[in-house]
């Protein structure tokens, strides 16, 4: 498992400007170590594949999904990325957009639930 490759190092930095709102919003509450201590990055690479955040010392991946995750082909690329990151033992979150907005406390709440004690 290759983190960070450098084929994809322009991808990452790209994506790190472009933050979506919902990015933006739940990265306020993860950098800097702010939830629990635990750090986190933003458009981290494993593989061939962009995490939107992931938590190093948890293998905790956490991804917000937008309208374009809500068709079939989209769907199943996601299930056989998923697939993939947890044979690496990458636990992987995923959020709809809209709940970053709408229920940021449960979404913090079940990243935490999630953090080995």
């Amino acid at each position: 498992m290759q983190h960070n490759v450098k084929y994809l190092k322009e991808n990452r930095r790209a994506l790190r400007r472009n933050l979506t709102p919902a990015e933006a919003a739940l990265w306020k509450h993860l950098k800097a170590s702010q939830l629990h201590g635990r750090k986190f990055r933003r458009q981290h690479s494993i593989g061939n594949y962009i995490l939107d955040f992931y938590c190093p010392s948890e293998k905790l991946a956490i991804e917000l999904d937008g309208q374009v995750h809500y068709h079939s082909a989209a769907e199943q690329a996601d299930l056989e990325r998923d697939a993939v990151l947890e044979a690496f033992g990458i636990i992987v979150l995923r959020f709809e957009n809209k709940d970053v907005f709408e229920n940021l406390e449960g979404i913090l709440q079940e990243i935490t639930s999630r953090f080995s004690k």
